[in-house]
């Protein structure tokens, strides 16, 4: 007799779990906007939106697909997002104080400064 029994026992190809792209990159960026967010503003805001932008890009990769990518990586996304998020909102709230300030003396000066005195002669 043949042995036509089928194999009980298939061959399954693992799945290989990648980390997250820019997963790391977000969370770098994320902590430098806090860290950075005393520069006038500037920097801060630059670097919150762009990790903000590579988290929104890395976030829809997982929701597509979130068995092929590595749950650590995920969270440092996460995580970096967050950070990103406090990071461009001290940064703005830091410009707006900036620019407050820069009105207020530019406005005392304009007024203690109505009449030179070289105007007289």
């Amino acid at each position: 007799m043949e042995n036509t029994a089928t194999p009980t026992t298939q061959e399954v190809n693992p799945v290989t779990q990648q980390p997250l792209p820019n997963a790391t990159a977000v969370l770098v960026l994320g902590i430098l906007s806090i860290a950075v967010c005393w520069c006038y503003g500037l920097f801060g805001i630059a670097m919150g939106i762009i990790a903000l932008v590579l988290s929104g890009k890395a976030r829809a990769l997982y929701n597509k697909n979130p068995e092929q990518y590595t749950m650590g990586s995920y969270k440092n996304m996460s995580a970096g997002r967050i950070c990103a998020i406090i990071g461009t909102v001290l940064s703005s709230l830091y410009l707006v104080i900036i620019l407050v300030y820069l009105l207020v003396v530019g406005a005392a000066l304009g007024t203690l400064f109505t009449q030179f005195p070289w105007d007289s002669f």
